[in-house]
């Protein structure tokens, strides 16, 4: 098993031997939530009873069922080993780690606190600086999205921003030199309802 996880970090990129990222899952599956939440637990009789009416399932999930918490476990434990540190960001953009801090609290970096300090999503740098558009679409983020969602956002192809006649990232289009405006209208509705 070792070997085939090794193969598949290396492929994926992650600088992270594969006992590291199966700590990093770990840690990430016990953040989420109870290995077998009983979701009738987080509700009153009265609520419980509406949710069942309109055709919620509130039974917990049944042994033979696929645990529903493993993607997200899986992208918090590539979001937390590809993010860089305070320092690895300063060197990216040529800058003191003073900036980065002094841009993360002005909001124009984002990144969260982890053991060991700051730690900033990969996605946001390019090989030599800061992605095109990155203030416009930071300003217009809610600011309750947290980075895996506002991560998903960033790496998952928008119909509303065709490269080539094609969906493309967030990232993408501004690589492309694509309107950061177009980016930060779709941004400004996240974790809305559609």
């Amino acid at each position: 098993m070792s070997i085939a996880l090794e193969t598949v970090l290396a492929k994926a990129g992650l600088r992270v031997t594969p006992g590291e990222f199966l700590g990093l899952v770990e840690d990430a599956a016990r953040r989420l939530s109870p290995p077998n939440p009983n979701p009738a637990e987080y509700f009153s009789a009265d609520q419980r009873e509406t949710l069942t009416e309109v055709g919620l399932d509130l039974r917990p999930r049944r042994p033979d069922e696929v645990d529903s918490r493993a993607r997200a476990v899986a992208a918090q434990a590539v979001l937390r080993d590809s993010a860089l540190t305070v320092s690895d960001a300063a060197t990216t953009i040529g800058v003191d780690t003073s900036r980065i801090r002094h841009r993360l609290a002005a909001g124009r970096l984002v990144g969260w606190k982890d053991r060991g300090g700051w730690r900033l999503p990969a996605w946001q740098f390019t090989g030599s600086g800061v992605l095109p558009g990155l203030e416009t679409v930071l300003a217009a983020l809610p600011i309750d999205q947290p980075p895996l969602v506002v991560a998903a956002f960033m790496t998952t192809p928008q119909e509303d921003l065709l490269i080539s006649g094609e969906p493309g990232t967030p990232r993408q289009w501004l690589l492309a030199g694509g309107d950061p405006d177009r980016v930060a209208a779709l941004a400004a509705v996240l974790g809305t309802p559609a």
